[in-house]
């Protein structure tokens, strides 16, 4: 690293600016000071649930901001939807810690965005450079980094890194001028199939409400994260996320906020909170307190998609898989992640196993796109 450039570690995001931050974010509401700060306030993430910030800053010999990068110490995999549980399995059948590690994300958010908070690619290269240097001087198993965006592979892959490929389906905004122009797009089967369940919904009595910002009453947003809870009691876990959270981002973001509200008899039943960028809807958080046929898919989904169309957002985002999204006009993406292991013998054999998992990933998304809910043309 040049002599002009200095890089510091913060032990918490808090310490900085959001001014600063917002300076080097590219306006992705994820990457950005309010969402990683309010995760951190909130204790959402931070050491108490295994979540240990070691953020790296870099600055020029002013002290001019230059770039960031969200990186954790952790001692588990959880909340990050990159599943690494097979390598930290070979590393314990082999007598050999695999945690803790070091994780640059966003955490519990498997959304695509920037990793690299530069702008400059000499500065993002010296941050995935400055990463490994961490991770050796802390004597970590591995590092990892997850859901970068797409063009800054090439930086990461000439530092070292190794790349993992994944899929999740989203949904792309073709100039639709309604609804209903939408579904016409559709392949016959895939469209009677939407309508069938629609009608299913609309026959139970269930109407819908959109809800932006400074709309979202205390008691609403109380509501949704009852059933947000709801979702992870069913399954005999903790929600990641919690009351403080969600309060405090709505305060510093109301315009980043849709929620989908679904009632019944003027009563609401389940709701879906929609994060909102610059050009994207992104679907992030669900539940219900009544079990209705074709409620998940329509508050999640198609009410997401019919806001995209009506107010000319170009992607709806989904979440994290879900092969049954297909149908409902979302189509595969290749997301990515990319590891640095410490040990090159388990470095080689990870290698290897990448190879051959992104080859099958390869065929899994051919074989997705000939089963593509849209009609054939040509």
């Amino acid at each position: 690293m040049s002599q002009k450039l200095q890089i510091s570690i913060l032990d918490s995001p808090l310490t900085l600016e959001p001014g600063i931050w917002h300076s080097f974010c590219q306006k992705n509401p994820f990457a950005g000071p309010e969402f990683l700060q309010t995760l951190h306030s909130s204790d959402c993430a931070t050491p108490a649930s295994g979540w240990y910030a070691q953020y790296l800053y870099l600055q020029d010999e002013n002290r001019h901001p230059l770039g960031l990068m969200p990186l954790y110490l952790k001692n588990h995999s959880r909340g990050e939807f990159v599943f690494d549980m097979a390598w930290a399995n070979a590393f314990e059948r082999y007598g050999l810690p695999y945690y803790p590690k070091l994780v640059c994300s966003v955490p519990f958010t498997p959304v695509t965005g920037p990793r690299l908070l530069a702008h400059d690619p000499l500065h993002k290269r010296i941050l995935a450079e400055q990463a490994i240097e961490v991770a050796k001087k802390m004597g970590v198993s591995s590092l990892h980094i997850l859901f970068p965006n797409q063009e800054d592979l090439p930086i990461l892959r000439e530092c070292g890194y190794m790349i993992r490929e994944d899929v999740q389906f989203h949904w792309q905004n073709r100039g639709y001028d309604s609804f209903d122009d939408f579904m016409g797009q559709l392949s016959y089967d895939k469209r009677k199939k939407i309508r069938q369940d629609r009608k299913k919904v609309l026959a139970a009595g269930v109407c819908f409400r959109h809800l932006r910002g400074n709309e979202i009453d205390s008691e609403t947003l109380d509501f949704f994260i009852s059933c947000y809870n709801n979702t992870y009691y069913e399954r005999g876990r903790e929600p990641y996320l919690n009351k403080a959270f969600f309060t405090d981002y709505l305060q510093k973001c109301p315009d980043n906020f849709l929620l989908i509200v679904a009632l019944k008899n003027d009563k609401p039943i389940a709701c879906a909170l929609n994060i909102l960028g610059n050009d994207s809807v992104y679907g992030r958080y669900w539940g219900a307190h009544e079990f209705i046929p074709g409620l998940h898919f329509e508050t999640c989904y198609m009410q997401g998609i019919e806001f995209c169309i009506t107010n000319k957002f170009r992607y709806f985002e989904g979440g994290a898989q879900g092969e049954h999204k297909l149908a409902r006009g979302l189509m595969p993406v290749t997301t990515y992640s990319a590891h640095w292991i410490a040990r090159k013998e388990f470095a080689n054999a990870i290698e290897a196993f990448l190879d051959h998992e992104s080859r099958q990933v390869g065929k899994y998304v051919d074989m997705l796109v000939t089963h593509s809910p849209f009609k054939q043309t040509g």
